[in-house]
């Protein structure tokens, strides 16, 4: 039976990944590795919990022997809006904390999964549909650790025969955690502050369109690709994947058909020039091709789903029919 880790666990993938995890490999196989926020959803103290300092190699390496891990989860990060504050700690979790996971996976050969983003663009690449392979001139230390970090894992597959895999997500969409400090965290807060009926002032402007995914299309990216015949593979890292794109205006004006007194205004601040240097869409043909890559959640049905979700969350009534 394989025995995951998850690094990162409590953040806002973690959160929905490891119970997805626990419901293939049993509770007690799953591992929910934090740093410095206990974990406090029920769901993530239904099997081992481990506190995990992805930047010491000794704190990841202890946890590997304890349980004999087979594959790794490596979700610690410092997002690109969190990055342009501490610029030096980004670099410490993103960069150093994949290179001791990476080496520990050398010497111990199990597998692992570590996800880049579109945060490896940058002003100067195609906008639309953009390619698994272009120009990536990012800005952001964020973007420059991704960008770093797909190089150095597929150094790792070629130079060690290891079975390193990963994915470039657009932005997230979650009705199970909070934002983390990411320039695409407006789509989450708008939906909190529209089911609890206050005015939301967006940091970006209102036509600025990035392309976006539903958190269960975010786990789907995941466990198909981790399933997928290696002998198929030949990118192994940093593969394209996206469900749709929209702008926060389309967001709010697809929030009013349920709740139409909804309110936003625009004030763009430094996370504009981070959202202007990304794509609007992304080509990913390539991750369909090699392993079959395909989103099962559209605009209009994630916006439904979301406000269901986070109206029971809150305790909120919504006259929203499923």
């Amino acid at each position: 039976m394989t025995r995951a880790l998850v690094i990162g666990a409590t953040g806002q993938v973690g959160t929905e990944l490891v119970p997805y995890l626990r419901k293939l490999y049993g509770n007690d196989n799953v591992i929910a590795g934090y740093h410095h926020r206990k974990p406090e959803h029920p769901k993530l103290l239904e099997g081992p919990v481990e506190k995990v300092d992805v930047t010491s190699r000794e704190s990841i390496e202890t946890v590997i022997k304890k349980y004999d891990v087979d594959e790794v989860y490596n979700l610690a990060a410092i997002l690109s809006a969190a990055g342009e504050k501490n610029p030096q700690l980004a670099w410490q979790v993103n960069m150093i904390g994949h290179y001791n996971v990476l080496e520990l996976a050398r010497e111990y050969r199990f597998r692992v999964f570590w996800p880049s983003t579109i945060a490896i663009f940058g002003p100067t690449t195609p906008k639309i549909k953009t390619p698994q392979s272009t120009i990536i001139e990012p800005i952001t230390m964020y973007g420059i650790t991704k960008y770093a970090g797909e190089l150095l894992a597929r150094y790792y597959v070629y130079k060690y025969d290891l079975d390193i895999r990963g994915v470039r997500w657009p932005g997230i969409i979650s009705s199970e955690a909070l934002p983390g400090g990411g320039t695409t965290d407006y789509a989450v807060e708008m939906f909190y502050y529209a089911v609890e009926g206050k005015p939301y002032t967006c940091y970006l402007r209102e036509d600025t369109e990035l392309p976006m995914m539903y958190m269960p299309d975010a786990i789907k990216s995941i466990v198909d690709l981790m399933k997928a015949d290696k002998s198929k593979l030949k990118l192994f890292v940093g593969y394209n994947v996206t469900a749709f794109s929209f702008t926060p205006k389309q967001l709010a004006d697809e929030i009013r058909k349920y709740i139409p007194d909804f309110k936003v205004e625009y004030k763009p601040d430094f996370r504009q020039k981070i959202a202007d240097s990304w794509p609007r869409s992304l080509d990913d043909s390539v991750a369909r091709e090699e392993w079959g890559w395909k989103p099962d959640w559209t605009f209009e049905a994630m916006v439904k789903d979301m406000l269901i979700k986070i109206a029971g969350k809150l305790g909120k009534k919504l006259e929203i029919k499923e």
